[in-house]
């Protein structure tokens, strides 16, 4: 089993990428949707958040992610503390994931999309580690054009993740996404050459 960690800043065409691999035999695990797990109504997860910060981050018995979203978004202590107590649910039940993957084929390559990769400071150590990169610009473009963001509030996203340079300082692999879809396919190709015959 091989395990690639595949991180890259919000908007920088990571979901385009790992669809990308999957269409080529990848196995892969989001990340953000195992946040989304540990937070369903009933987890440990959704009862420590909002022991934190409040009924104001329910709507319906659910986790608010916008109203969340708010309190720790520009407030770096705010984010620590969130980070405490999602990440190490999101690690035990990836590590879950990836045994499952490895019990259904030991050869699976599995990408595993962690957009905080550098914030989250895994303590996984990974086979090999993917940056998708994208100008700061053109992320902010994609925030406002397909998630209906203001600038403000998509500059306020970027500015909230771990820089450019951190990515790419952890990266085995870069990918750039500033080019055509086509440009972006033929790196993924380039890259899935060289796991599967490593």
């Amino acid at each position: 089993m091989t395990v690639v960690a595949l991180t890259g800043g919000i908007a920088s065409g990571k979901s385009t990428v790992a669809e990308m691999f999957r269409e080529l035999g990848a196995v892969c695990i989001d990340a953000d949707d195992v946040s989304r797990d540990v937070v369903e109504p009933g987890s440990a997860g959704l009862r420590d958040i909002v022991a934190t910060f409040g009924e104001d981050v329910l709507s319906d018995g659910h986790l608010n992610r916008e109203a969340l979203g708010r309190i720790v978004f520009g407030d770096a202590s705010a984010r620590a503390r969130l980070n405490s107590i999602v990440h190490p649910l999101v690690r035990a039940r990836s590590e879950e994931l990836f045994e499952a993957a490895r019990t259904a084929n030991p050869n699976a390559i599995i990408i595993y999309a962690i957009p905080l990769l550098v914030e989250a400071g895994s303590e996984r150590s990974f086979d090999a580690v993917i940056t998708v990169s994208a100008d700061e610009e053109t992320r902010v473009q994609r925030l406002v054009s397909a998630r209906g963001m203001t600038e403000a509030e998509a500059r306020a996203r970027v500015s909230a993740q771990a820089s450019e340079a951190q990515r790419l300082a952890i990266a085995d692999h870069v990918i750039d996404t500033n080019g055509s879809l086509e440009q972006t396919q033929s790196q993924v190709d380039e890259i899935w050459r060289e796991l599967s015959t490593a």
